[in-house]
């Protein structure tokens, strides 16, 4: 009798849905490559901060504090306030990190870790972010808040999305790139309608310029000189109908684009500490930044 052969069959067909493993890389510990968060360590209500120390000023007026991880540049508080859970998180500076940010941010809420498949049904997270700026505007002062309405990027990002943006983004970003004679064109896109009436009401709205730097970009001269001497006054003096530059720091564009791309709320408030054309800092910055948490807090 001849003995029944046992047949193994190894499959080398592979989901063809899945998201590679060298494109969404999952720690061993099943958290989100950089963020190290799992998906049940944020809230869908999110404030972000550049500042890693600047985290813990927001989460000390927490009721409780649930979750606190810390990787590379990025911290993490996840708690209650006054009843409603909010993550806030840091982010370091610089677009280049709001890339990192926003896509793991996605994909914690909209990709299942298991099957490596994005979620039929998707999440919108909320997110505010609450940073430092400098006014480009004589007419906004020291210590104000100010809500980004629209953000203006100067930095390469969205030349590797295909971001749309409707006729009116396109004529200023056009002519902003004429007036400063550059050879690519920056992005331009709205903040978040439903976010700037719930918690921005009465902040005075801008639009701001998200630059790639914090010196040169900005107009900043210390040792390394600048192409463009005149660059502050091309800022300050731009205007597209009644469109005009109000302030510039570096994130804010990158957050709205990123925003806009995976179908996020988003709204970059601004702490004026400084002001450019009378060359003001703030003596009480921490005092202003404060001011803003606090109020964030109590209409998120």
């Amino acid at each position: 009798m001849r003995p029944t052969a046992t047949l193994f069959f190894v499959s080398n067909v592979t989901n063809p849905m899945a998201i590679p493993e060298s494109e969404l890389i999952i720690n061993k510990n099943g958290t989100i490559y950089h963020l190290n968060l799992q998906p049940e360590h944020i809230s869908d209500t999110i404030i972000t901060v550049g500042d890693p120390d600047r985290v813990s000023m927001v989460s000390k007026y927490f009721d409780e504090i649930e979750v606190q991880i810390t990787k590379r540049e990025f911290v993490t508080h996840t708690g209650y306030y006054k009843g409603k859970r909010i993550t806030v998180i840091s982010t370091g500076m610089g677009t280049d990190n709001i890339d990192i940010l926003m896509n793991e941010l996605d994909a914690l809420v909209n990709i299942d870790f298991q099957s490596r498949e994005p979620n039929e049904e998707k999440i919108s997270l909320k997110i505010v972010r609450i940073g430092t700026s400098g006014s480009l505007q004589s007419d906004i002062p020291l210590g104000s808040h100010l809500a980004s309405h629209h953000g203006i990027g100067l930095d390469s990002l969205m030349e590797f999305y295909p971001l749309e943006q409707d006729e009116n983004e396109q004529s200023i970003t056009k002519a902003l790139q004429e007036q400063l004679g550059v050879g690519f064109r920056p992005y331009c896109v709205n903040g978040s309608k439903s976010l700037i009436e719930k918690i921005a009401f009465d902040m005075i709205p801008g639009n701001t310029l998200t630059c790639p730097g914090f010196y040169a970009p900005q107009g900043r001269v210390l040792r390394g000189g600048l192409r463009n001497p005149d660059l502050l006054k091309v800022y300050q003096d731009f205007k597209v109908c009644d469109f005009r530059i109000t302030n510039f720091e570096m994130e804010t564009a990158g957050y709205y684009a990123m925003g806009r791309l995976l179908g996020h709320e988003m709204l970059s408030l601004n702490a004026i500490v400084a002001n450019r054309i009378s060359q003001e800092f703030a003596t009480n910055a921490e005092e202003v930044i404060d001011s803003l948490i606090v109020k964030v807090l109590e209409r998120i």
